[in-house]
């Protein structure tokens, strides 16, 4: 069986935590996949954590951002917040009460939709064509440790270690 580690890579772990890289994978799935493993054994999960090493950010492209696209994506958010205060409005009676919230929350889903398209339209107009496209961030990274407390990482290497454990990657022994 090989020692833990004491984390040191980038320094992403404070040194007052006495953590150990018990464990390294290559998707978060996996790791995720190892603290499961741990809980299931009933090991004390409270003192593990998944720390993503090497991260990187992302922007996945997802369509061209015209004027109309950008009015009809604010319309429709503003259709929803609108319909979701007309509605509050009309539960609360803070409206005639003889309007029922069901015809305050279309009034404000239509109000709402209205404003959003016109403030979508003027934000893009803004812009002068420099983000003609719309995108979702994220994050990544190259590879995922599983960190536990020094006094419960020879515990945890030992149940992952185990047969018919998801093992522990690729975590390498040290010096």
């Amino acid at each position: 069986m090989t020692r833990p580690q004491s984390y040191q890579p980038g320094g992403h772990a404070p040194a007052a935590t006495g953590q150990v890289v018990v464990a390294s994978y290559q998707t978060y799935a996996e790791a995720e996949r190892a603290v499961d493993h741990l809980s299931d054994q009933r090991f004390p999960v409270e003192r593990t954590a998944i720390v993503g090493r090497g991260l990187s950010s992302f922007e996945q492209v997802t369509g061209r951002l015209t004027t109309w696209r950008a009015a009809a994506q604010s319309a429709l958010s503003g259709a929803l917040l609108g319909a979701l205060f007309g509605w509050l409005f009309g539960l609360f009676d803070w409206i005639n009460p003889l309007i029922s919230g069901l015809l305050l929350a279309l009034y404000g889903a239509v109000f709402g939709a209205i404003l959003g398209a016109l403030f979508g339209l003027i934000g893009h107009a803004m812009t002068g064509g420099r983000r003609d496209f719309s995108s979702v961030a994220g994050m990544r990274a190259d590879s995922y440790d599983v960190l536990v407390d020094t006094d419960h990482a020879a515990r945890a290497a030992q149940l992952l270690d185990a047969p018919g454990a998801p093992g522990r990657g690729h975590a390498v022994p040290a010096a």
